[in-house]
């Protein structure tokens, strides 16, 4: 059997022949892991949604997101991001922050995100040949974080690295001295740190008068959980969860999307002539080209998925690379169709743990296609993409590129 968990599978192509003769054969799929506890691969749509629904028998919480079996201090700091949390404590913490990601709130955003957006296509007119990746999509999340977060533009390249590791520490490119190593909280330590800095400072300006308007940094560091504000080191863990989520997988979303659509020129063509077909553009490469592979829960107690028994304290990883082509789901779900209807993809999770950025990423997608194709007339391969070394992260790390303006 193809070895699921060894990142070096992921580095061709998401092994999408492999997920669908499972889904088939053994939905629910014991992996093995090298030195470590194995976990069930769950890999339809209908179970994942089970077990995302189900919070107090399948936990995020208990042993983290990921599959490693982590050191008790790295599982600690993961328990205190909003992503790992169960309930009640996820539903306090996310009643009292999601306000300010509703769709009204993120709305209001869309000016600077068309401003950042076309002041990226601008250096990328000068440039011409590109690589894709970090020299086009990097910079969006990148600069819409940093500008609703307060955070210096200088330190915002630091951001987006320490992100990247955390995601794809695998990775040679990304990680060359420890990549072949367990997850390590080195990158998400250091942005925590930087976190609670940059918590104090703008506790300290605004305790000094500073007058300037409030940003998501105020907002979050004034919302109240569990009957207080936020401590510099709450906000520390949510730091970490909100930017590299924000970084990380908006970029991946972004330069999937663009090889998508040069790997189907005929709706390239498609959303160029007709723009107000880009949302559903977005939704389906979410779905075609989803940016993390997993989520982990942990078994509570005894259970049983699809006629597979699950004992109390076993790993099982949400595969959402596999449930977002799942046949019993989706018509035709390795073709590549923007007008899909519905398209209950779940890149975005489901139930409690829903993502809370959705509307931002959204709202990105969507101006960063408009923007790309009205500037660019001609988007051409310049030469072959290049893959992430992860089983977490499905992303691109590389795509050398020729935009042109005529």
């Amino acid at each position: 059997m193809l070895d699921l968990y060894n990142p070096d599978t992921y580095i061709p192509a998401p092994p999408h022949e492999a997920f669908a003769e499972l889904r088939r054969t053994s939905p629910v799929c014991w992996q093995d892991i090298p030195g470590d506890e194995g976990y069930w691969m769950i890999l339809r749509h209908s179970d994942v949604v089970h077990v995302a629904k189900e919070p107090r028998l399948f936990s995020a919480e208990t042993g983290g997101v990921v599959v490693e079996t982590l050191p008790q201090d790295q599982l600690e700091n993961m328990r205190n991001m909003l992503l790992a949390m169960d309930p009640p404590r996820h539903i306090a913490w996310r009643r009292n922050i999601a306000p300010h990601f509703k769709a009204r709130v993120i709305g209001e955003l869309e000016g600077q995100v068309r401003d950042i957006t076309k002041a990226i296509m601008a250096d990328a007119k000068e440039m011409g040949d590109v690589d894709f990746v970090h020299d086009v999509c990097a910079h969006l999340p990148s600069n819409v974080m940093g500008q609703i977060m307060g955070i210096p533009e200088e330190d915002r390249p630091q951001i987006h690295m320490w992100a990247e590791q955390q995601t794809s520490g695998s990775d040679p490119d990304i990680n060359p001295d420890t990549y072949m190593e367990p997850p390590s909280a080195n990158s998400s330590m250091q942005m925590a740190m930087y976190a609670i800095e940059h918590a104090a400072k703008r506790r300290e300006a605004r305790a000094n008068g500073a007058d300037f308007d409030p940003d998501l940094t105020d907002l979050v560091l004034a919302a109240e959980v569990d009957g207080r504000t936020m401590t510099d080191i709450d906000f520390g863990s949510f730091f970490v969860q909100l930017v590299t989520a924000g970084n990380d997988t908006t970029r991946t979303m972004l330069a999937g999307g663009t090889l998508a659509l040069l790997q189907h020129p005929e709706t390239l063509e498609e959303v160029r002539a007709d723009p107000s077909l880009i949302p559903g553009a977005v939704e389906e490469i979410l779905r075609w080209a989803n940016p993390l592979h997993y989520f982990r829960r942990t078994a509570t107690e005894d259970a049983e998925i699809a006629g597979q028994k699950i004992s109390a304290g076993e790993k099982l990883a949400m595969v959402y690379t596999s449930a977002n082509r799942d046949e019993e789901v989706f018509d035709d779900p390795n073709g590549f169709n923007i007008h899909r209807s519905p398209n209950p993809h779940l890149s975005f999770g489901i139930a409690q743990h829903f993502c809370l950025g959705v509307h931002l990423a959204r709202l990105e997608g969507r101006v960063f296609f408009e923007e790309l194709l009205a500037t660019f007339p001609v988007i051409e391969q310049t030469g072959q993409p290049r893959r992430i070394r992860s089983n977490l992260n499905n992303s691109i790390k590389e795509l050398p590129l020729r935009l042109q303006v005529g």
